[in-house]
């Protein structure tokens, strides 16, 4: 159980707690404290960095804290830190109900939620954390406490983008909407000759989408051949959804049309496949203000050097609810520049990793002009501590003050890290 998403990670902890309740965690932590022990917090172990592991020190396991609650007429749910989103997905689709999640059904709703939370439904609700009312929290010192807008404010501010800075989350209270059951999802695959067209129209198209829509561009091998497929969710009126997506299959030549209607569920697994759990995996990955042309050329061109076939390159457009919440309104503040670049290295053999890292860094680094000086926290990769600051932007100082608050040991520290002090 010491293995994690990501196959580079090879961390090896003394001990691993596997905790059933609130009074296990509560029981780990101070054994933790009273043994000088470094605590890692696994939720779901799905985090490129593999955070959620650690060397010779204590792993506080939430993976059997499974626990989800519906309430359906007042339309929240309310999880266990070691739910994925599979598990509360079937638990809220049950009701024709959703949380705004991510686009893996394998990741821990711990992880997506405490840094933010982008998505298939971003447009129309938001991202995950705009969606948290409440948490149950277990904090440096040993402590359960509640947080929501009334209930220790200042730490539910944090928590929203924080990451697990600020102490364990064993429980999650959201806000649900009505989903589906049925979406119109999937992608339309592109010949690659006709990348740059296809790119320059998504970047044209994107602008204007409406709520209902999120579209990707994602640079892929389909079949040995490098394809640019536009990944699609559209959650809208059914009557509305084949003409809403139509123009998105009038850009080029068309490989393979999946972009069909079908489950919320289905929509939600759909991409799995190709990021599977022991892959070798290394991200690289920031926030741009606008997808020019000479962005585009870039992507394009870098693309087709990776060293393997399973790598992946996609740009998501963040539009509409996820943009009208005030960058400080939450610590997830990275709110005003729409296009997120990331560059996913992904390769088998141990062997790959010197041409398939250089690869990556080299195509970051042809990027760079186009950086936001922006990155989202979830993509972070384990050597990149010391971008945590461009996650946070104008709020990281309050962070800091708030980890002196909460955390001023820096007991959670295996994260990427906000220190309590500005060192």
């Amino acid at each position: 159980m010491r293995r994690v998403w990501n196959g580079r990670i090879d961390r090896r902890p003394a001990l691993i707690a596997f905790c059933a309740d609130n009074a296990d965690v509560l029981a780990a932590v101070r054994f933790a404290r009273e043994h000088d022990l470094v605590a890692a917090i696994r939720g779901g172990g799905h985090n490129v960095a593999g955070t959620a592991i650690c060397d010779d020190g204590l792993v506080i396991d939430l993976s059997q804290m499974k626990a989800i609650g519906v309430d359906a007429t007042r339309r929240t749910a309310r999880a266990q830190g070691g739910v994925l989103w599979a598990e509360l997905d079937r638990a809220t689709q049950a009701y024709g109900l959703a949380v705004p999640g991510g686009t893996d059904s394998e990741v821990g709703i711990a992880g997506l939620t405490l840094g933010g939370g982008n998505g298939w439904l971003m447009g129309m609700y938001g991202a995950t954390c705009d969606n948290l009312l409440a948490a149950n929290v277990i904090t440096a010192d040993g402590q359960s406490v509640s947080a929501s807008a009334t209930d220790n404010p200042d730490l539910f501010w944090a928590l929203r983008g924080g990451g697990g800075n600020f102490g364990i989350v064993t429980s999650f209270c959201y806000r649900l909407h009505p989903v589906g059951p049925m979406v119109m999802g999937g992608a339309v695959l592109y010949a690659y000759k006709d990348a740059l067209k296809v790119l320059r129209n998504f970047h044209d198209f994107a602008r204007s989408a409406p709520d209902s829509l999120t579209v990707y561009a994602c640079l892929i091998y389909d079949d040995g051949q490098p394809v640019v497929a536009i990944a699609a969710c559209y959650a809208g009126s059914h009557d509305r959804a084949e003409a809403t997506v139509t123009p998105l299959r009038k850009w080029g030549t068309i490989v393979a049309d999946q972009l069909r209607p079908m489950r919320y569920l289905e929509l939600q697994s759909l991409f799995d496949a190709a990021r599977p759990a022991g892959r070798l995996c290394a991200m690289r990955s920031n926030f741009m203000a606008d997808l020019t042309d000479d962005a585009i050329r870039i992507l394009v061109e870098y693309f087709t050097a990776t060293p393997s076939q399973l790598s992946a390159v996609i740009v998501e457009h963040c539009h509409v609810a996820i943009t009208r919440v005030a960058p400080e309104a939450t610590a997830f503040g990275l709110r005003r520049n729409p296009y997120h670049l990331e560059i996913l290295a992904f390769w088998d053999g141990a062997d790959e990793s010197p041409a398939n890292l250089g690869w990556m860094n080299g195509f970051f680094a042809a990027m760079q002009p186009f950086n936001a000086g922006e990155v989202y926290v979830n993509s972070l990769d384990e050597d990149e501590g010391h971008r945590v600051g461009e996650a946070y932007g104008a709020n990281y100082q309050t962070l800091i003050a708030l980890k002196a608050k909460f955390d001023p040991a820096n007991f959670f520290r295996c994260n990427q890290n906000i220190p309590p002090l500005d060192r």
